[in-house]
């Protein structure tokens, strides 16, 4: 394995091997998503910030990890800790990739889908400043459990001790190690690498060691500090909701920082990606998933679901509306209550207001679909199109079994269940022709009277 010859000035090792037992479940752990995507494929995008490869450490076998790897990240380099034996075993795996590379080194974990870049970029600085290994640390209020960051006279990393083997005194220390570190140059990690040794309480070894290793070589180390919930590593759902929780709050902070009213905020869930225009306003309890774009004006009412949707300026949503992957709606459009959309666009000015779903259509330029209308889009095999005209008027409680075109400025009666194409300006009516008799309900009123009434004694 080796990396192209006009090589980038930064590799990132992703350790992504951990089998997280701790989250009691079939999917591996990376592939848990915070946000609406996968852990490793947040800690992939923040390296992907700071420049450079990427390489995925995962296990043997790790099919779905490395499936996410090869779909979401073609250019990474896949390489397989066969053994678990501690974080720089994990990193051993990838030594082919590295050893030779003449540029910073980088080391982060896949379950811990905080870290921002601009703390990366800070260690890389670091680098360039003259340090041969840079460490990023935090402060925690109870550091039990994490490994300590012991410090030079000069504030520099000397060693850093896991909890288990640390001393009294060690154990007092507040300054954590959050995992990641940065070395100057893959021949100099490599060496530092190969003299780890796992004389220590779990027998394991630890890419920790190599602080020590490399003060006792004479090297410079620095330190970089960040906000303890950015080094958040997640190996159980408590940790995920945790992550998740901060990660919405990012999200959100953003938003509002960016001209969108949030009438309840923390009752709004964001995705990654989603993207808001100004003068948004979000009522409370709407969701977004993943592949969202609401533009300029939009109003989202409260408890409205939407993914994989393109909103236009001032279209109105909701409230208790569903859009799924691939609705687009023009400027101005209104989707009301109980409606479900999914694969359907909406041109401009045009309504869908109460009680109805719209799959795999399109509907024109100022049309109006009346209440507890349907798309009747699958046949028990195919999906097929409905196309609905400029200006068109579906009445309430109207079927429209696609294949079906209405034409521009037609009108379908109320309760009628459509086709056959109907042409532009046509009246539709498809339903049973309705029958009246005079004093029927009279008659049958009386009737069950004198039947229910008791006979005389």
């Amino acid at each position: 394995m080796t990396l192209n010859a006009e090589q980038p000035d930064a590799l990132s090792i992703i350790l992504a091997a951990g089998s997280g037992t701790r989250m009691k479940s079939r999917l591996p752990k990376v592939l848990h998503s915070v946000a609406g995507r996968p852990m490793l494929g947040h800690v992939a995008s923040t390296a992907a910030e700071v420049g450079g490869r990427i390489v995925v450490v995962i296990s043997p076998g790790a099919t779905e990890t490395e499936e996410f790897v090869k779909s979401t990240l073609p250019e990474a380099l896949v390489c397989y800790q066969r053994q678990q034996l501690g974080t720089a075993n994990a990193v051993e795996a990838a030594r082919a990739a590295f050893e030779t590379f003449p540029g910073d080194v980088l080391v982060l974990y896949g379950d811990a889908p905080l870290i921002p870049s601009a703390a990366l970029a800070a260690l890389r600085d670091a680098l360039n400043q003259g340090a041969s290994l840079a460490i990023l640390g935090f402060c925690a209020a109870d550091p039990t459990g994490y490994g300590r960051l012991l410090l030079d006279q000069h504030g520099r990393p000397a060693a850093i001790r896991e909890h288990k083997d640390a001393s009294s005194e060690e154990r007092a220390v507040s300054l954590c190690n959050s995992g990641i570190i940065a070395v100057r140059g893959g021949d100099r990690f490599a060496s530092l690498l190969s003299k780890v040794g796992n004389a220590n309480a779990a027998q394991e070894y630890y890419l920790t060691d190599i602080v020590a290793i490399a003060r006792s070589e004479g090297l410079t180390t620095a330190l970089v500090t960040c906000a303890g919930e950015e080094t958040l590593g997640v190996n159980d759902r408590a940790q995920l909701a945790q992550a998740e929780a901060i990660m919405q709050k990012r999200l959100r902070a953003d938003a509002l920082a960016n001209g969108v009213t949030m009438i309840a905020p923390d009752t709004v869930t964001l995705a990654y990606d989603t993207k808001l225009g100004q003068d948004v306003l979000i009522e409370p309890n709407v969701v977004f998933g993943p592949g969202v774009t609401v533009e300029d004006g939009a109003v989202i009412r409260a408890f409205s679901h939407i993914e994989g949707a393109h909103i236009g300026r001032n279209a109105q949503i909701g409230p208790y509306a569903r859009l799924r992957p691939g609705v687009r709606l023009g400027e101005g459009a209104r989707i009301g209550n109980f409606v479900e959309l999914k694969n359907a666009v909406i041109e401009e000015g045009a309504k869908v207001n109460h009680l109805s779903y719209i799959g795999d259509a399109r509907v024109g330029v100022d049309a109006n679909v009346g209440a507890g209308t349907i798309t009747c889009n699958y046949d028990g095999f195919d999906k097929h199109q409905t196309d609905i005209g400029e200006g068109a008027f579906i009445g309430s409680n109207t079927s429209l079994v696609a294949p079906v075109k209405i034409g521009k400025g037609a009108y379908i009666g109320s309760g009628s269940v459509i086709t056959r194409d109907v042409g532009p300006d046509a009246l539709a009516v498809a339903r049973g022709v309705q029958a009246e008799k005079p004093g029927w309900a009279a008659a049958v009123r009386e009737r069950r009277h004198r039947e229910r009434k008791p006979p005389h004694a």
